[in-house]
Order: structure tokens, then C-alpha cells, then sequence
């Protein structure tokens, strides 16, 4: 079972997503801020991770680079903010998918990255 780290600060939105990655099969971790995904991160090894940029304490683009710097896993900036995708912060992060109330993409975009991986 392939483990998905989900960082996303609002409760609403991540509970939604780690109950739609939960019924696709994927064991979710979930973190509310940057600190707490790179500690979820050293502890559970995700096969993935997904990271808002927007975050508490440590935010989505530094917290990225400190998990990368422990591990190269697939990763997917996952914003409401079009405009960061142009940041060359950003580009560090395999995928960039806008948030919407549509999770289809996202999960597509995890499908894609994750046979990329495993191939």
C-alpha cells in the first residue's frame, strides 16, 4: 500500500482529501504545517507527498525542500494560487495541480506519479 503525506492546513480540506486517497487505496499521513510534514516525513517515508504552500510555521515551498533533502519522493504542490506555479521556488515539486472542489485531478496526477516511481 502506497503512503501518501498530505500537508494541508485547513481541517475541512484534509479531511476530505485523506478520506478520498483513504477509498483509492492509499494509506494517508497528514500534517497540518510545514513542521509537522518534515517530522511526518522522517518518521513515515511517504511514497508521495502532497503540499499546500500556504502553511502555518513553516511553509509548503521550505517544508518541500527539507523532505526532498532527506529523500527524493514525488511530490505535488497542491495551492488555490495559480500564480505560485511561475515562482521558480516552486519547481522543485514534480506536479503543480490547483486546488478545486474536483479532487479528479489531484488523483490523477497522484496515479501518474506514482507509476512513474514504481516503474
Amino acid at each position: 500500500m502506497e503512503r501518501i503525506l498530505v500537508v494541508e492546513d485547513d481541517a475541512n480540506e484534509r479531511l476530505l482529501i485523506e478520506e478520498q486517497l483513504s477509498k483509492e487505496g492509499y494509506e494517508v499521513v497528514v500534517a497540518a504545517n510545514g513542521r509537522e510534514a518534515v517530522d511526518r516525513a522522517r518518521i513515515k517515508s511517504p511514497d508521495l507527498v502532497i503540499m499546500d504552500i500556504e502553511l502555518p510555521e513553516m511553509d509548503g515551498v521550505e517544508a518541500l525542500g527539507r523532505i526532498l533533502a532527506l529523500e527524493n519522493v514525488p511530490s505535488i504542490l497542491y495551492t488555490g494560487f495559480a500564480s505560485y506555479k511561475t515562482n521558480f521556488q516552486t519547481w522543485a515539486a514534480d506536479s503543480y495541480v490547483v486546488k478545486s472542489s474536483d479532487l479528479e485531478p489531484l488523483k490523477q496526477e497522484i496515479r501518474n506519479l506514482l507509476s512513474r516511481a514504481n516503474a
